[in-house]
Parts: C-alpha cells; structure tokens; sequence
C-alpha cells in the first residue's frame, strides 16, 4: 500500500466520485461576483452547470445583452478558477 498525502488523496477522491459536480457548482456560485461584481450577481437569477454548459439565467434584457458580449470571458475567467475544460460553453437565458 503506498503513501499519499492527504490533500492528494482528498483531489483523487473528489475528482473519481460524484461530489466533483457539485462542488464546481458551489464553487462557480461563490465565484460568480469575484468575477461579475455585485450588481451583476444581483440581477442574475441563477447560475449552473451542465455537462460543460454554464447557463445562467436574468430576467434584465440590457444585462442580457452585456452578458451575450462577455460569453468568451467568462468562460476564461470561470476555467481559471475550477481548471482548464470545465466550462466549454456559456448559454444566456
């Protein structure tokens, strides 16, 4: 049996098991007004994550539109933050 160190066993364990899913689900959550700032966040119904396809949801047609505009950075800056592929589309409704 070999050795590992408990932070590797801890990656190793989330990333082979279900948990991985909803933990990038809090973590773009908690990331969401880093990123957007907090009026934005404010006005953004819901934020989640499919199969790699982020949706995120507003009832706000101006910010709609601003959102549509940063699909690209978005996805760049949400990747940085939970690794490179996890976001591969961004979906704005």
């Amino acid at each position: 049996m070999g050795e590992y160190k408990i932070g590797d066993a801890l990656h190793n364990f989330i990333g082979n098991s279900r948990l991985k899913k909803g933990l990038q689900a809090v973590q773009i959550e908690e990331a969401w007004e880093n990123i957007m700032g907090k009026t934005v966040s404010k006005y953004t119904d819901k934020i989640q994550l499919v199969n790699q396809t982020l949706f995120i949801n507003t009832q706000v047609a101006p910010l709609k539109h601003e959102l549509v505009l940063q699909k690209e950075k978005i996805k760049e800056r949400l990747n940085e933050i939970l690794g490179s592929g996890a976001v591969q589309e961004v979906v704005i409704r």
